[in-house]
């Protein structure tokens, strides 16, 4: 029985288990599979990677302070994250990924990277 390949439907030859006829078709095909589907998706995703790169960019030691206007002239979107930590002591910080945030008096913010 010939198998044909995913993407473009070109005769494969060679391993049994083989379900491409070239890298390309293979790069092709997964690159269409994990699109980001819609442009709300699309959307999301820069917003948090760009909330990511500013947190990255102030926070370059692992830990630090700054304000919220130099957040907010930066771009920083308070509304986009990925998660929530609460402490034993009560303290709530916001992640983008692996960059946190913690809301201080007086419109400061400490700046935390999270140890993977």
């Amino acid at each position: 029985m010939d198998k044909t390949c995913l993407e473009c439907s070109e005769k494969i030859v060679g391993r049994e288990d083989k379900k491409f006829c070239s890298d390309g078709c293979r790069n092709a095909y997964n690159n269409k599979i994990n699109k980001d589907s819609t442009n709300y998706m699309r959307n999301i995703n820069n917003k948090l990677r760009k909330n990511y790169r500013i947190l990255s960019e102030l926070n370059g030691e692992g830990k630090s302070k700054t304000t919220k206007t130099k957040l907010l002239s930066k771009g920083f979107d308070f509304e986009y994250l990925t998660t929530i930590l609460s402490t034993k002591t009560g303290n709530t910080y916001y992640f983008v990924y692996d960059q946190g945030y913690m809301p201080l008096d007086h419109d400061f913010y400490v700046l935390v990277k999270k140890d993977i």
